[in-house]
């Protein structure tokens, strides 16, 4: 069983017992957390899309450990005019074990 959730502002692909990473939430490890905003859930590849989401539907999961991607490099740069910017990025993501897809 598949599903597309939204978290963070982004759109998500799950799946029962796989591990994903989304967007940071302030939860501690072992902690349950609970979808709501389901938008698609496949079943034996019959899928039920949402208008944005599917009524009643959670995907329920625990999360398992916190951490950040690799940085992102941002550099700005203008020639001839001796302007050089150079930054970087780590965006904060947590591991979540699905356990559930409810429809």
């Amino acid at each position: 069983m598949r599903a597309i959730i939204e978290t963070g502002g982004t759109q998500v692909p799950v799946e029962v017992n796989a591990n994903c990473k989304i967007p940071g939430v302030n939860l501690k490890v072992g902690e349950e957390i609970n979808f709501e905003k389901v938008l698609l859930i496949s079943t034996d590849g019959e899928p039920t899309v949402g208008k944005p989401y599917i009524e009643g539907a959670s995907v329920r999961g625990e999360v398992v450990a916190h951490g950040r991607f690799d940085k992102v490099t941002v550099f700005k740069f203008k020639r001839r005019r001796k302007y050089r910017r150079k930054t970087g990025h780590k965006q904060a993501f947590t591991e979540i074990l699905v356990k559930e897809i409810s429809q």
